[in-house]
């Protein structure tokens, strides 16, 4: 597979409604979590685990958002991707996936529940195939998407790397 669309087709992808990108939830457990063992930051039981593929383009990006859970991020094949990382204590910081490991490249990064994520392709890439496991499983009533003014605010040192990875 040597562009995107191939990469699209093959695995039919459709567009993320949410926060850019392409995806297909390509596995949600059959057992559920229920509610009352999850606490507060879920509002009902949940998929033990789910898995999805993820294609980022030069025409896309993952928008900032942040999920209850840790989400692992695989990387696949294509071009590395810069995650921007936003703690609640007020740190942040870049990381790259990808196969480059002399050039500090990682091939998986964890993200932390709670943890403001957004990605895109490196400058000149054309495409990449990313995959991520959620353990309890994504719910689209977790999803918090990030506000552009108050994450700067917040995060004033990111503020180029906020500004690219939101939408006003």
């Amino acid at each position: 597979m040597n562009t995107a669309a191939e990469v699209i087709a093959h695995l039919n992808l459709k567009p993320h409604p949410a926060e850019g990108g392409y995806y297909i939830e390509t596995y949600r457990s059959n057992g559920t979590i229920p509610a009352n063992a999850l606490g507060r930051s879920y509002s009902g039981e949940r998929a033990y685990g789910t898995a999805i593929y993820y294609l980022l383009t030069p025409e896309t990006f993952s928008a900032i958002h942040r999920l209850p859970g840790d989400e692992i991020f695989h990387f696949y094949m294509g071009d590395p991707v810069e995650m921007l990382h936003l703690e609640p204590d007020g740190t942040g910081r870049k990381v790259i996936l990808g196969t480059d490991l002399q050039r500090k490249m990682r091939p998986q990064i964890v993200v932390r529940g709670r943890v403001w994520q957004g990605s895109r392709l490196l400058p000149g890439g054309r495409f990449a195939l990313l995959g991520t496991t959620m353990a309890p499983g994504f719910d689209f009533a977790d999803y918090v998407p990030g506000r552009r003014a108050e994450l700067i605010a917040q995060y004033p040192k990111f503020e180029d790397a906020i500004v690219a990875l939101t939408h006003a």
